[in-house]
């Protein structure tokens, strides 16, 4: 009896670990054809997840896991061992997840996978490695996001807007006092309570072998058994009225704005495929034939573009086409527009402007809102719509033209419950019609309450701050030589435009060094 009971426990204890090795869902895009394997490793925790005074914990675990050794290797071994490859892993950190992933060639598959399965299982976490790493990210918020791109800085100071007091609030690469607070066995509780068997998705596509896809499952599953606790995503407050927030730099030739409101809608919505017609319509990212790119880039000659989005675009500055990696729960409607000439700027170039005391911004900033209530009122012709559509169809394509693509869009696909976001979408696009495009800009489109972030000039800075609150007119400003060969009909509209009254109900200015240094200001 007692052999009998001992048998049965055995049997269970197998039993068991044979489910849990199966309980992480597997995404497989199978590719024979491929020279490539890739994988990507799904983890659910993001940002949100940092402890409150530790903010940047996360995405500092993630990018040290893959800029750290093994047990035998140091991270320079690994590097002068891939080299030859051509093979590479890296990580990536959004609000609510951080992914691994990893590119071999199917004929070095055996050899990558054994180092990168000893950095995920027996990461080295060595303390030169960390001291590097938690050094490059601290430049990145105290000095490079503040001074390398006022258009990255404007995106990043409207979300600590948006959300702020939240576990949304703060920047994924964390804060001033976050990050120094952070300490090398905050890291390594940090990967042993979130990077766990638990809360990962496993994706794979390439042309790999059956047996690998069993090797990596038994892998994973000896990961922390450790159950994470995560917490509820953040909403975004929606403010009363307009609230522009302007961050003063001395000498700044541009103003770089990005402006938004919450939007309750997300790629599993009812509306969304509406709202990606609308959004297409209005402002696709980089794409001249839209019409806020029109209106300000083409026939006004402000800015490089001008572009609108109903999700998070992840660096909008460098990247054509969407990116992965960071599915979200909390979502809002923003509008990018690329910095418009100073006064400072404009000074500079024309005599003819010497006097002038406020820039574009404020007109640029009408010129936008006023087109987006046209659309909220009005809605899309039939053509309008007709041609939207065609090309989201075909663009939309475009975004999994690599494995690597299409297999971080097919991971994203399940955060939201869905199977294949790009083939549903395109499905949901050849139904859609004219009135329900139109249905959703009025639902979904407001231009009476937004936060406004703005980084300007700082001597620019008290006077576009009265012309917004006592809407004051913002003539449009041209050379004498853009002036005289602009058809008459953009000068009307200037002149309605520069008078339009907006919302605006605060404004303040701040420094540079009061942004990004708390994780949860209040």
């Amino acid at each position: 009896m007692k052999n009998i009971t001992i048998y049965l426990a055995g049997l269970l204890l197998l039993i068991g670990f044979g489910r849990q090795a199966q309980a992480q869902e597997v995404i497989e895009l199978p590719m024979p054809e491929s020279p490539s394997v890739v994988v990507k490793l799904a983890f659910r925790n993001g940002s949100i997840t940092d402890p409150v005074g530790k903010e940047g914990l996360t995405n500092l675990t993630a990018q040290l896991l893959t800029q750290t050794g093994n047990s035998t290797l140091t991270k320079s071994q690994i590097d002068d061992i891939l080299y030859p490859w051509a093979a590479a892993y890296w990580s990536f950190t959004d609000k609510e997840m951080s992914t691994l992933t990893f590119e071999v060639h199917r004929d070095h598959l055996d050899q990558f996978y054994e180092i990168f399965r000893g950095v995920l299982l027996n990461p080295s976490f060595a303390e030169a490695d960390f001291t590097r790493v938690k050094s490059n990210v601290t430049n990145f918020v105290e000095q490079v996001i503040k001074s390398s791109s006022d258009e990255d800085y404007s995106k990043m100071t409207l979300e600590a807007m948006l959300y702020k007091g939240t576990n949304y609030q703060h920047m994924k690469w964390g804060s001033s006092q976050g990050l120094a607070a952070i300490t090398l066995e905050d890291v390594k509780n940090h990967y042993r309570s979130f990077f766990t068997r638990n809360n990962v998705k496993i994706g794979i596509t390439g042309n790999y072998p059956k047996q690998f896809l069993a090797r990596l499952k038994a892998d994973i599953n000896q990961l922390p058994n450790t159950k994470p606790v995560l917490p509820k995503p953040a909403a975004p407050a929606t403010p009363d009225g307009i609230r522009v927030q302007m961050v003063a730099k001395p000498q700044s030739l541009g103003t770089a704005i990005y402006t938004g409101y919450p939007l309750s809608i997300n790629r599993a919505s009812k509306d969304w495929p509406a709202m990606l017609i609308v959004n297409s319509y209005l402002g696709e990212h980089r794409k001249s034939y839209s019409r806020l790119y029109q209106l300000i880039r083409e026939q006004r000659s402000m800015n490089y573009g001008d572009y609108t989005y109903i999700e998070w675009y992840e660096s909008g500055g460098s990247n054509m086409l969407p990116t992965t990696g960071f599915p979200r729960s909390s979502n809002y409607f923003s509008i990018w527009i690329r910095p418009v000439q100073s006064a400072y700027s404009l000074q500079s170039q024309y005599p003819e402007m010497k006097e002038l005391k406020v820039g574009h911004a404020h007109f640029a900033l009408r010129l936008a809102l006023d087109e987006i209530e046209r659309v909220k009122n009005q809605g899309l012709t039939k053509e309008e719509f007709e041609l939207t559509k065609q090309f989201l169809r075909s663009y939309m394509k475009l975004y999994t033209q690599t494995p690597e693509r299409r297999l971080g869009f097919m991971l994203d696909s399940k955060f939201y419950g869905l199977n294949d976001y790009i083939a549903e979408m395109d499905k949901a696009l050849e139904r859609l019609s004219l009135q329900e495009v139109n249905a959703a800009a009025k639902k979904h489109l407001q231009t009476e309450n937004m936060w406004v972030s703005m980084i300007v000039d700082a001597d620019e800075a008290e006077a576009l701050k009265e012309s917004l609150l006592k809407n004051s007119p913002s003539p449009m400003t041209y050379s004498q030589a853009v002036q005289e060969s602009l058809p008459q009909e953009v000068l009307q509209h200037d002149k309605r435009i520069e008078g339009k009254k907006l919302n605006v109900k605060e404004v303040t200015i701040i420094k540079p060094e009061q942004t990004f240094v708390a994780g949860r200001d209040k």
